[in-house]
């Protein structure tokens, strides 16, 4: 089993950094799209991470071998693409639709799904403590949507569309985590990120279409390789950060990241207002969205908050 390293520091700004780039990455997203497809974005960021770990694994001579897979393993690495594959296009598609807040926001019902197929799949323990954070983010979400809930029950405009769009692309990623965290036994996260990049990109190779790149304006071409370099910085980050504090802490933290995002719209939309729109949303939807945070962090936090009074409870009773 893993133990952090103590370094409690460094992970949180470890962590820090990662929702933060996180948090940014729906905004520079948004304004690459508005010349090239999902695909093509897609595709370019997983070449361009995949490509620089080759690069680094391969001068450290810590390439995978793909020999120790086996029919298992390699069931595993497709299960892992076609989910990582599906969640990068098609929150891309809901991108579109949506505004930077509103798709982030959503993407916080991934690790709610992810604790409820560890239930299933990895015989994990579901707390009261879980269920309750679960309750509040629920609540959460209605009072964000407060003001187009009736559209989002009743119709399916392009609103209704996108917010479908990313919950699917949030619940096809379980099985991309669910593939990472077994494939963990054989290879480490960097080895495993390379591997699932690179077979994504060559997934995607036949749709993309690279010479949209050309269409971009400086400042676009900026912000598509600043995207691409998002992808292999924050991940790196985030598991930097699980190698120094407990994973329920990082998932606490980073449940943060909608805020980030809504801060960095609004600071994008005053500075860049011809480039960047605010965000529609009433002061009871920014308080649900607070609402939602705190419900995602009451579910990471449950287990080890649990843990620690039982093992309080045995402290005193001894």
């Amino acid at each position: 089993m893993h133990i952090s390293s103590g370094r409690w520091v460094y992970g949180f700004l470890l962590t820090l950094l990662t929702a933060l780039l996180w948090g940014i990455l729906p905004v520079k997203l948004k304004q690459v799209l508005q010349v090239m497809d999902p695909i093509t974005v897609t595709w370019f960021r997983l070449t361009v991470a995949g490509g620089c770990l080759f690069i680094y694994l391969a001068a450290t001579r810590r390439l995978p071998s793909l020999k120790v897979l086996g029919p298992r393993g390699a069931g595993l690495v497709a299960m892992a693409v076609c989910g990582l594959v599906g969640n990068y296009v098609l929150y891309l598609v809901g991108l579109k639709m949506l505004s930077p807040g509103t798709a982030q926001l959503v993407v916080q019902m991934g690790p709610i799904f992810l604790m409820v197929t560890s239930v299933f799949v990895f015989k994990e323990r579901f707390s009261l403590g879980q269920g309750l954070g679960l309750v509040v983010l629920i609540v959460g979400f209605g009072l964000f949507f407060n003001q187009r809930l009736a559209e989002l029950l009743t119709s399916m405009g392009a609103y209704t569309a996108g917010v479908l769009t990313v919950l699917l692309a949030t619940t096809i990623w379980v099985f991309y985590a669910v593939g990472q965290k077994q494939l963990l036994t054989v290879w480490n996260s960097l080895q495993v990120m390379m591997v699932i990049y690179l077979f994504c990109a060559a997934l995607l190779t036949p749709w993309a279409q690279p010479l949209e790149a050309l269409a971009l304006s400086p400042l676009q071409g900026w912000l598509l390789l600043a995207c691409c370099m998002n992808t292999l910085v924050a991940y790196g980050a985030f598991a930097e950060a699980l190698a120094h504090w407990e994973a329920s802490r990082v998932s606490a933290t980073l449940a943060l990241t909608p805020l980030v995002t809504f801060v960095a719209v609004a600071l994008a939309a005053w500075w860049w207002p011809g480039f960047v729109q605010a965000e529609e949303i009433n002061a009871l939807g920014y308080f649900g969205a607070l609402v939602v945070v705190m419900g995602s962090a009451m579910v990471a936090l449950a287990p080890s908050l649990i843990a620690g009074l039982r093992a309080r409870r045995v402290r005193l009773a001894s």
